[in-house]
C-alpha cells in the first residue's frame, strides 16, 4: 500500500459524532491518522470510533464538552496518553442543527451567549490545550470549521454569523502567534452542506442557494474532505492565517 499522508500521525476532531465531523474523523483515519472522535454524545462517539476501527483503522471516543475546560483538557491528556501526540486538532463542533432564523429583537441572551460558549469558546479551549503538545512536536496543524454566512451577512442568525465571524478572526490571530513553531492554522468556511443539519432547511432555501453558485450543485460533506487531508498534511505547510471557501463558487473573497 502507498503511503498515506497523514500516517503517524494523531488527530482530534470535535462534534465527530455525527454530519460533517463524522465524515471528517472517518476521512483523516482512512488517510492513516489515529483519530479522537470527540463528541459530547458518548453513544454516537462509540460508534464512528468503531466504524473507523472496522476498517482497520485507529480511533478513540472521548466524551468531550468543549465548553468546558476541565472536558477539554482531560480530552486532550487521554489523546496524548493513547497516541503519543497531537498532530492535527480539527474544530468542529458547534450548534447549528435546528437553529430557528430569528431577528435580534427575539434572539435571548442566554441563546446568545450558548452559541458563543460552544462555537467560539470551545476552539479557544481546544486551541489552548493541544498547543502545548505541538510546540512540543514543533508542528501541528489546527483547522477551525467557519461558515460562508460570514461572507454573505446571512441576516436571522446573527449569534450563529456571529460565532463564525468570531473564529476566522481567531483563525488569522493565531496563524500570527503560533507561526513561529510551525503550527498552521486556517479554517475551512463551507456554504450550505447538506448534512443532518443542513437538511432541515426548507426545499425553497436550498434551491436558492444553489442558483447562487457559479458551480450549480448542492454541497455534500464529502466535498469538504480533500480541502480538511491538504490544510491537515505537509503539502499546506506554508499555508497559514487562511480562510478557504468550499460553496461552489457563492462568494469571493
Amino acid at each position: 500500500m502507498n503511503e498515506r499522508r497523514l500516517d503517524g500521525k494523531s488527530a482530534i476532531v470535535t462534534g465527530s459524532g455525527q454530519g460533517i465531523g463524522r465524515e471528517y474523523a472517518i476521512r483523516l483515519a482512512e488517510e492513516g491518522a489515529s483519530v479522537v472522535v470527540a463528541e459530547i454524545n458518548e453513544e454516537n462517539a462509540e460508534r464512528v470510533a468503531g466504524e473507523i476501527r472496522a476498517h482497520g483503522n485507529k480511533a478513540l471516543a472521548i466524551k468531550t464538552d468543549v465548553s468546558l475546560e476541565q472536558s477539554v483538557n482531560s480530552m486532550v491528556s487521554r489523546t496524548v496518553d493513547e497516541f503519543g501526540s497531537v498532530d492535527i486538532l480539527v474544530n468542529n463542533a458547534a450548534i447549528y442543527y435546528g437553529l430557528a432564523y430569528k431577528s435580534i429583537l427575539e434572539i435571548s441572551t442566554e441563546e446568545w451567549d450558548k452559541i458563543q460558549v460552544v462555537n467560539l469558546k470551545g476552539p479557544f479551549l481546544c486551541s489552548k490545550a493541544v498547543v502545548p503538545f505541538m510546540k512540543l512536536r514543533g508542528k501541528g496543524k489546527i483547522v477551525n470549521q467557519a461558515s460562508g454566512v460570514f461572507h454573505v451577512g446571512v441576516p436571522y442568525l446573527l449569534h450563529y454569523v456571529t460565532s463564525k465571524g468570531g473564529l476566522i478572526s481567531m483563525t488569522r490571530a493565531l496563524a500570527r502567534e503560533l507561526g513561529e513553531f510551525s503550527i498552521n492554522v486556517n479554517a475551512i468556511a463551507p456554504g450550505l452542506v447538506l448534512s443532518e443539519a443542513g437538511k432541515l432547511r426548507s426545499q425553497e432555501r436550498i434551491d436558492s442557494l444553489r442558483n447562487q453558485r457559479s458551480i450549480k450543485k448542492d454541497i455534500l460533506p464529502k466535498d469538504l474532505l480533500g480541502t480538511l487531508v491538504f490544510l491537515c498534511s505537509d503539502e499546506s505547510d506554508l499555508i497559514t492565517g487562511q480562510t478557504i471557501i468550499v460553496d461552489g463558487g457563492q462568494v469571493f473573497s
